[in-house]
């Protein structure tokens, strides 16, 4: 009787699915105050300037080819109403693509929304240029395309990953960046930061659980393992955290902060995404296996679970390999007629922290199967220490994922 509790779970009087729908309204009103904030006036302007505002293409006026170089292009030459700032509601004409070679073949079409830098000449005139298309509509359809999906396949527990999500931007945004701000140290400000939403969303998404419990220590265990390997290496390799261009731009209005730290925590941060994936799936197959067979010995139980985790870490390090090379193909393509040694191109900083930054994520990740693996099987190995956790830490799996034999 006992053991098919075990094995099942106790059933859980709180009715999570409501907890988790006022979570779920709070986070998203968080989000809409926080989107209709309109930020102040800073000394920087990182990416588009301060006269950077929307205006609606009214209609195409003009439309040709133009050699520019060696390149033959379409020209367009447009009426547009700009939507906002202190020009609102004039509307001006604009050359696009006349006097400059654009980087793709998109045109500008009547109704259309983009961005454009006006401002005031010293003659007097107004000057107005083409800054960017906007892409807010084909995001926001993506995000409720990937919300949609997401919902789907996985019900009320994608609800709760997507409010995961939302807790752990949040955390980000209202304690992280913060306190970073105001001086602490960044790679423990992202430890702490991390520990929290990390419980939270776990706990969001499996319930007060056994399983959650072995997830959430097994991870704390490789992070902090992780964070350890990325100090020892980013120090070896004389990283100072300026491989992002983003780093100048923080030197520059933030001259106190420390980036080679920076670099640290955002190592910690993304290894925790990565982390997080296969701590669980592997605990949940230690669990499984047990449910399968409770007489099971220790080192059997073990070497089947390494042997998915084994998988599991190979599929997902191929995963991360193909989509950090994807992502360098530019790169790749910008070194690819040069004659310099390839010893020479990896010793650049931006591409040395590139390296640091996922063979650490990846180190972690090897480390993280044995260590959830022997915890896991630890932990379900003893009847009686099983059924001690059990009433001190709750049930072994949350009722939904329970399946009576």
């Amino acid at each position: 009787m006992f053991l098919n509790k075990l094995k099942t779970g106790y059933k859980v009087k709180i009715n999570y699915n409501l907890i988790i729908t006022f979570v779920g309204v709070a986070v998203i009103l968080i989000f809409a105050y926080l989107a209709n904030q309109t930020p102040a006036k800073q000394s920087i302007t990182i990416g588009y300037s301060e006269d950077t505002v929307k205006a609606e293409v009214v209609s195409i006026l003009e439309q040709g080819t133009v050699q520019l170089g060696e390149v033959n292009q379409t020209f367009q030459v447009a009426k547009l109403r700009v939507l906002e700032g202190d020009y609102q509601g004039h509307d001006y004409t604009i050359e696009y693509g006349k006097n400059y070679i654009y980087t793709s073949d998109y045109l500008l079409k009547p109704g259309e929304e983009i961005y454009v830098s006006v401002g005031q000449m010293p003659d007097g005139e107004t000057s107005i240029i083409f800054i960017d298309f906007v892409r807010t509509n084909a995001l926001l359809i993506l995000g409720l395309v990937f919300v949609l999906v997401c919902v789907l396949v996985s019900g009320w527990k994608g609800v709760r990953s997507l409010i995961g999500i939302g807790v752990s931007v949040l955390v980000i945004i209202f304690f992280i960046i913060p306190q970073i701000l105001k001086g602490q140290n960044p790679i423990l400000i992202s430890l702490i930061g991390s520990i929290f939403f990390l419980a939270v969303t776990q706990y969001l998404v499996f319930g007060w659980t056994l399983k959650t419990h072995i997830s959430i220590f097994s991870i704390l265990i490789c992070i902090l393992i992780t964070g350890i390997i990325a100090f020892i290496f980013v120090d070896l390799a004389h990283l100072n955290g300026m491989g992002d261009e983003n780093s100048m731009y923080i030197l520059q209005k933030f001259n106190y902060l420390n980036v080679k730290n920076l670099l640290i925590a955002g190592i910690i941060i993304g290894s925790l995404g990565l982390l997080d994936d296969l701590v669980v799936g592997q605990t949940s197959a230690v669990i499984e296996i047990y449910r399968a067979d409770p007489e099971m010995k220790f080192t059997q139980r073990l070497k089947r679970a390494m042997n998915i985790g084994r998988d599991h870490v190979a599929a997902t390090v191929n995963t991360l390999v193909l989509a950090y090379l994807g992502a360098s193909i530019s790169l790749f393509l910008l070194f690819s007629n040069s004659n310099t040694p390839v010893a020479t191109i990896l010793n650049f900083n931006y591409l040395a922290e590139a390296i640091v930054r996922s063979l650490v994520g990846t180190i972690g990740l090897f480390i993280s199967v044995p260590v959830t693996t022997v915890l896991a099987c630890w932990v379900v190995d003893d009847y009686q220490r099983l059924g001690k956790f059990v009433r001190i830490f709750g049930p072994l799996l949350n009722s939904s994922e329970a399946h009576h034999e």
